[in-house]
């Protein structure tokens, strides 16, 4: 057993001897590109969202140096008419180049020092091939191959993590791509590899319009096709936890899901988080300050592309319209809120609607860690004020503390509406949103909630479970507060909301035209 090849199926037994929800039907589908055009798979998804245990089940059930029979007879690949046939059949070298990065942090020569220490433990499995001088380790699988007749199962893990370390190194990158060409754009690469499964969080990089890969079939978070399902927990699984674990389905939905992939995979969860909440029964934000943290703060800081209002739309409800096609993985020159959009998808923290090309905030979890890097912008004070301002009358309004909602609600008007749209509908409603704009924490916004009788300006429905109250807020010029409160009434927004939850707090603001002073009325 070695290092990086023949590895055994220890790291796949530690994950089914846990919560262990089945995603073996991915194999099915990765045995049908064995030996095939097809053979060579990329699959990037976020961080925690399943990567390195798809790569360990992989590994365990290629493993020819293993017989993971009785590991694998219980699951659902075990139903696949190819089961038997690529069972522990393959000589597999798996790689997991995070090990690398950390061990040889800050090295130029990491490619060569990579390839070297894999050459160096293949060899010990292969003790009557002799390594030439030059011989790098495509040159050394070759020989392998030709002298046995066996091709290999290669699973690279976070493949990608040399390209992030390498950001701000064109000589490095080179390399590593170089490495990868080697191996798999070769016209020896049908005679060594019987498939190679690759995952990382971002997709294969290109220069300019030649893609240095392009021979790979990429699944990704905007395209994962017949792999969506296994892309993170679906609803059936969600629900089976639930039961199980006696979580609240409602609530772990609002927190953790989000993600859709047309009608086949309409919902997919955050399955760390899922697992997280469930093995604590508690429900909180779990996917943490991870370096994707580090990467949306660092952008967000940037401002490029006014990314921050962009992103305070996005909270306030917004689903703007990007092409994903645009995104060229070169983190170093990304300038366009296309190519910065499409990162925060593959990243996992916007969502993304393929058939009306628009983005949004999947979750609740989500939706608190972009308020909280915003929050913390370093380079634009006026935002990271605004939210804030917004976190004040969040938890005004919920004391039912009419001055002060009536005070920054006054505030906000003054400042975001032009003088000759101060009384605009759709400036009026534009100003609710903005002061609601950190509800994202624990609500779903609603303009223009309709009610049969009208539209009302601003409606924030709790995400789960009915302990907070709905809220309905009106903002009205030249009436009395209390009459807000009684046009609310008359216009029945209450009863569209009670559906949601009978517990419901109504907030009429209003302000004179003249003096602009406002008042609020809440009950």
């Amino acid at each position: 057993m070695g290092i990086y090849i023949n590895r055994g199926s220890v790291g796949f037994q530690d994950y089914t001897n846990g919560e262990y929800v089945d995603k073996t039907g991915m194999i099915e589908f990765v045995n049908s590109t064995i030996n095939t055009p097809e053979k060579l798979v990329c699959v990037t998804r976020p961080r925690r969202f399943g990567k390195s245990a798809a790569a360990q089940m992989l590994n365990a059930y290629y493993d020819r140096s293993s017989d993971s029979r009785q590991l694998f007879e219980r699951f659902e690949v075990a139903k696949s008419p190819t089961f038997e046939q690529h069972l522990n059949k393959y000589p597999t070298i798996f790689i997991d180049v995070t090990g690398f990065t950390t061990m040889f942090k800050g090295r130029a020569d990491i490619v060569d020092v990579m390839q070297k220490i894999i050459m160096k433990d293949i060899a010990k499995t292969y003790p009557d091939i002799e390594i030439e001088e030059y011989d790098d380790l495509m040159a050394l699988l070759l020989k392998i191959a030709m002298a046995t007749g066996e091709k290999f199962v290669m699973i690279i893990d976070e493949w990608d993590a040399i390209c992030r370390e390498a950001e701000d190194k064109p000589q490095l990158m080179d390399n590593y791509v170089n490495l990868l060409r080697r191996l798999f754009k070769s016209n020896d690469t049908p005679r060594v590899f019987a498939l190679v499964y690759m995952t990382g969080i971002l997709p294969i990089k290109r220069y300019g319009t030649q893609s240095a890969l392009n021979d790979f079939r990429e699944y990704s978070m905007t395209d994962p096709g017949p792999l969506a399902p296994y892309y993170g927990f679906t609803q059936d699984e969600v629900k089976m936890l639930c039961e199980k674990y006696g979580m609240d389905y409602d609530e772990m939905k609002g927190w953790y899901d989000g993600y859709s992939f047309g009608e086949e995979c309409p919902s997919v969860f955050n399955p760390n988080s899922v697992m997280t909440a469930c093995n604590r029964r508690k429900f909180g934000s779990y996917w943490g300050k991870t370096s994707a943290f580090e990467t949306l703060q660092r952008y967000i800081d940037l401002n490029i592309s006014g990314v921050q209002e962009v992103l305070e739309g996005i909270l306030r409800g917004d689903k703007p319209r990007i092409s994903v096609l645009r995104f060229n993985f070169d983190l170093s020159s990304i300038g366009t809120d296309d190519e910065l959009f499409t990162l925060f998808i593959h990243l996992g923290y916007l969502t993304y609607d393929p058939e009306y090309m628009t983005v949004a905030i999947p979750n609740k979890e989500i939706g608190m860690e972009i308020v909280e890097a915003l929050r913390g912008s370093k380079t634009h004070e006026k935002l990271a004020a605004m939210i804030k301002t917004s976190d004040r009358l969040m938890k005004a309004t919920l004391a039912k503390d009419e001055a002060t909602v009536a005070a920054i609600i006054e505030q906000l008007h003054d400042s975001e509406a032009a003088p000759d749209f101060y009384n605009n509908e759709q400036a009026l409603r534009s100003v609710l949103k903005l002061g609601y704009i950190s509800a994202i924490d624990d609500y779903v916004s609603i303009q223009e909630l309709p009610s049969g009788k009208g539209y009302a300006d601003l409606a924030l429905i709790p995400r789960y479970d009915g302990k907070r109250p709905a809220v309905v807020v009106e903002l009205k010029w030249n009436r009395e507060a209390d009459a807000v409160i009684e046009q609310i009434k008359l216009r029945n927004y209450p009863e569209a909301v009670s559906r949601f939850t009978d517990n419901i707090l109504l907030v009429g603001i209003s302000y004179n035209e003249n003096t602009k002073k406002h008042h609020c009325r809440i009950e």
